[in-house]
């Protein structure tokens, strides 16, 4: 697959003009969400990478999440269907047009100089490329999950 660099501006380029590709009738392939939740649920990681959103993480998952936490920027792609933080499940109705425009945002702002310098709540100290990566690499997913 390749994992990209969200901080690229080719990769970001590519990855904006995929969003706008959709629909508010673009189909999932997989899982629960509609397109307007799945653009929300984009913002959700994001968000803790800019530190808009906060998310906690059990002490368990703190102390497991290191161990895992190159499954967020390596090559292999996300399994359909993963469990995910119970902050970013979206399951009340969005509008798809402000979550597109929400998204876009977000994508455009989403920059070194903009990153926190925290360690993630559950994986620990990344670098910025590594918070690009995993970034990019759930964008693709939930990308793919909608054709584009």
């Amino acid at each position: 697959m390749g994992v990209k660099n969200l901080f690229d501006t080719t990769t970001k380029r590519e990855i904006i003009e995929r969003v706008n590709k959709l629909t508010p009738e673009s189909p999932a392939l997989w899982g629960k969400m509609n397109v307007a939740q799945m653009l929300r649920h984009c913002q959700m990681p994001m968000g803790v990478a800019l530190g808009n959103h906060k998310i906690k993480g059990s002490f368990v998952l703190r102390l497991i999440g290191p161990l895992f936490k190159k499954i967020l920027y390596n090559d292999k792609p996300f399994k359909h269907n993963l469990s995910t933080d119970p902050s970013f499940k979206i399951v009340d109705e969005k509008e798809f047009y402000t979550e597109k425009g929400k998204l876009l945002d977000m994508i455009n702002r989403y920059t070194e100089a903009n990153m926190i310098d925290e360690p993630h709540p559950i994986f620990g100290r990344l670098t910025k490329e590594q918070w690009s990566k995993g970034t990019w690499k759930h964008l693709d997913h939930h990308l793919q999950q909608f054709g584009v």
